[in-house]
C-alpha cells in the first residue's frame, strides 16, 4: 500500500519579522521529494530545518517561493497557511494527551475530523495498535509507559489518519541509544508496510543514513540545500548495515558536508530558532 504524495519546494524563502529584525531563515531553498520517499534533513542547529518542515505542514506562510503537494500549492506568499490531514507532524517533545489512554489517543484523529464514528475509530485504533505491537498498552495512560513506547504510540496515532506525508521533527532525540534502535526498527516496519512520504529532521547522522532514501544536507542560516546523498542501502534494513563499506562511505561524505556548515554556524554564533 502506497499513500505517499510528492512534495515540490521551489525557491522557498522565509523572513521572520520582515518589518523589524528581518531574520532570513530560508533562502531560495529547493528540493523535490517523490511519492513514498523517506527524506531525512540534517544541518546545523538553527539553520532552518524546522522552518521548512513547518511550511510544509501549513503552520506558516512563505515570504517567497512555493511548496506543492501532488501539484497543489500548500504555501506561497499571500496564501493563508493551512494544516491538513494529508500532512501529520510528530514533534520531538511529544503530544499525547495525558488524560487519555493510548487507545483513546490513537483513535482521536479520525474522531476530531469527524471521519469515523466512535466504534469505527476504536476498531481501527485497536487494529493499528496490534499491527504496531502496542496492544498490551492500549488501556495505559502516557505517564504509565516508557518514552520509547510513547514515541511509537504517537506514530501510530499519526498513521491512523493515513497521511500522504509524515513529518517528523527529531522524534527520537530524547531516547537512549538502545531504545532508539528499537524505535528505528519500528518506524522502518511502518514505512515499509504503508510507504508514506516521510520528511524527517535529525542531528544524528547514523539515524539519517540508516532511515533515509535520500539525505538532504542544509547550509547554515539562511538555509538552502548544500548536498543530496542518495542512500541505496537495501530494504528492509537492520543494524548490520552499519558495518558495511557503503554505509561508512555515505557517513563520511555526510560528515564532511555537515562539519563545514557546523563550523560556519559556530563562528557566526547561531542558536536554535
Amino acid at each position: 500500500m502506497g499513500n505517499g504524495g510528492s512534495i515540490s519546494v521551489k525557491e522557498a524563502t522565509k523572513v521572520y519579522d520582515p518589518d523589524g529584525a528581518k531574520v532570513l531563515a530560508l533562502d531560495r531553498c529547493s528540493l523535490e521529494i517523490g511519492p513514498g520517499e523517506f527524506s531525512v534533513v540534517v544541518g546545523p542547529s538553527g539553520c532552518g530545518k524546522t522552518t521548512l518542515l513547518n511550511a510544509i505542514a501549513g503552520f506558516h506562510e512563505l515570504t517567497a517561493g512555493e511548496i506543492l503537494l501532488d501539484g497543489q500549492t500548500l504555501s506561497s506568499p499571500g496564501k493563508p497557511a493551512k494544516p491538513g490531514s494529508d500532512r501529520i507532524v510528530v514533534f520531538q517533545n511529544g503530544a499525547l494527551f495525558p488524560w487519555m489512554t493510548i487507545l483513546e489517543n490513537v483513535a482521536f484523529g479520525p474522531l476530531a475530523q469527524k471521519k469515523m464514528t466512535v466504534p469505527e475509530a476504536r476498531e481501527k485504533a485497536l487494529k493499528t495498535l496490534e499491527t504496531m505491537g502496542l496492544t498490551l498498552i492500549a488501556q495505559d495512560y502516557p505517564g504509565q509507559i516508557s518514552s520509547g513506547m510513547r514515541r511509537r504510540a504517537e506514530i501510530a496515532r499519526a498513521m491512523m489518519c493515513e497521511p500522504k506525508v509524515l513529518l517528523l521533527d527529531e522524534p527520537f532525540r530524547a531516547l537512549d541509544a538502545l531504545t532508539k534502535i528499537v524505535a528505528h526498527q519500528f518506524l522502518m516496519e511502518v514505512y515499509d508496510a504503508q510507504k508514506p512520504t516521510v520528511f524527517f529532521i535529525t542531528h544524528d547522522l547514523d539515524e539519517a543514513i540508516f532511515l533515509a532514501s535520500k539525505v538532504y544536507v542544509m547550509t547554515t542560516r539562511p538555509a538552502s540545500i548544500k548536498k543530496i546523498l542518495d542512500v541505496t542501502l537495501p530494504r528492509p534494513r537492520d543494524y548490520r548495515l552499519l558495518a558495511s563499506l557503503e554505509y561508512q562511505r555515505l557517513k563520511a561524505e555526510c560528515q564532511d558536508a555537515v562539519r563545514e556548515e557546523a563550523l560556519k554556524a559556530f563562528s557566526a554564533g547561531e542558536r536554535e530558532m
